[in-house]
């Protein structure tokens, strides 16, 4: 293992760093602490990995202090806990003089490895290294940072590309605050292939029909390695079920109870206890997002179903040719998931009429905050309707100003609610 390492260590210092554009996540390297980079694959973790190390090349730091290795590469295989120690023998066997200065150590899908985190904190402890690890699987990196790395770690979860993200790959720029109609059709229309196609990385340059393939070979592997292999899944009959009717109905709430009964109908055999673990691995892969009602009862949180929210909406034009024809939820799950960018956990609310509203959150000033997403307004039942629910859950949670995001309309109601079109929403920050 350690000619292993050494040859992988050489590679790394020779080859050039890709070009990564620049997300608009960041860390802070602490002393003591981990940083762990977590998300979906293909989300862009290593290549965030690669944006830090080019920000420490920036600040003067020598390649040579740097270190990255990937647990996914089959020339570490097989790999052992007793094997980690090799790293840091070989690289200081290599570079004897930095043992004394601060060198940082990038381990890509560390998780794959039994004992990880016992390594990562004796290093800590020992090494004068600061350690990056990214990982694909948030139960096991979660459990394993509660056990060894209690307090010694700082996560950063890594998605698809945001709107603006996405803009800025395209080199589509405008000035903020400015929106003539030149520069509302072109973020119209950016925003138009954003809501089919999605945010991950690679497949932003290709034709319709390379892009569903290679999304759908996305969840093939996240289904088959993340969660068959790694669970030891054997039903994967009602699990793949479960994934079709997350793809074809998102961000409606889910009831185990009913969707039991709809595989026993199908003869598909099952257990409750299989799909609440099979949501659970699902969650584990980054691959959906639950959303709980709004409450201040535990009882009340626990007897209603969730919302499930998908990663990214390019995934669920994959599951077919056809997307879901209920455009207003393809639209409310992009709202959810710029929420979640920005580390906020939504969750929708039930009036006392019970009306709907689809997204309660507390912004970073602390405020209380009701979004209601619909498509158009044209209707005037509709707009009438959406209008009410917000009224009312605004007078219900002593809320003064809330917004209805549509698709490209945009007009003030009144003072307390604004109508936003989603390019736009899409842009700010909470």
């Amino acid at each position: 293992m350690e000619e292993i390492l050494d040859v992988l260590i050489d590679d790394f210092h020779e080859r050039q760093l890709p070009q990564a554009m620049p997300r608009d996540q960041s860390v802070v390297w602490l002393p003591g602490k981990a940083t762990v980079i977590s998300g979906m694959r293909r989300a862009g973790k290593t290549w965030f990995c690669y944006q830090l190390m080019q920000e420490l090349l920036d600040q003067g730091v020598p390649k040579e202090r740097l270190l990255y290795l990937n647990f996914e590469d089959e020339r570490l295989l097989p790999f052992a806990a007793a094997n980690f120690q090799h790293i840091p023998n070989v690289y200081y066997r290599k570079y004897p003089s930095f043992k004394e200065d601060l060198c940082y150590l990038f381990l890509d899908e560390a998780q794959r490895i039994e004992g990880w985190e016992k390594f990562v904190r004796r290093i800590l402890d020992t090494e004068k290294l600061a350690v990056c690890i990214t990982g694909s699987s948030s139960r096991l990196l979660s459990t394993e940072i509660a056990t060894s790395l209690r307090g010694r770690s700082l996560t950063t979860e890594i998605f698809p590309f945001s709107f603006a993200e996405v803009l800025r790959f395209h080199e589509v720029t405008f000035k903020p605050g400015r929106f003539g109609e030149k520069t509302r059709a072109i973020l119209q229309n950016t925003l138009d292939r954003y809501y089919v196609a999605g945010g991950f990385p690679e497949i932003q340059h290709l034709d319709d029909e390379v892009r569903r393939e290679v999304l759908s070979n996305y969840l093939d592997v996240v289904i088959l390695r993340d969660i068959v292999e790694r669970h030891g899944i054997k039903n994967t009959v009602a699990l793949r079920s479960l994934i079709r009717h997350i793809m074809h109905a998102p961000t409606t709430r889910f009831s185990v109870n009913k969707f039991y009964n709809t595989l026993k109908s199908m003869g598909v055999t099952c257990t409750k206890n299989d799909l609440y673990s099979f949501l659970d691995h699902l969650a584990d892969a980054f691959l959906i997002y639950l959303a709980p009602i709004h409450s201040r009862s535990e009882k009340v949180r626990q007897v209603n179903p969730k919302k499930i929210y998908v990663i990214d909406t390019g995934l669920l034009g994959a599951m077919s040719l056809k997307m879901t024809q209920d455009r207003g939820a393809i639209l409310e799950n992009m709202i959810y998931m710029q929420l979640r960018r920005q580390g906020i956990a939504a969750e929708y609310y039930f009036t006392e009429s019970g009306s709907e509203v689809d997204f309660f959150f507390i912004d970073r000033a602390g405020k209380k905050r009701l979004i209601q997403v619909c498509w158009d307004l044209d209707d005037e039942r509709t707009y009438s309707r959406e209008v009410r629910a917000l009224e009312q859950a605004m007078r219900e949670l002593s809320i003064k100003r809330s917004a209805i995001v549509t698709w490209n309309a945009e007009k003030k109601h009144d003072e307390r609610i604004t109508i936003i079109p989603a390019w736009k929403w899409l842009l700010e920050q909470y």
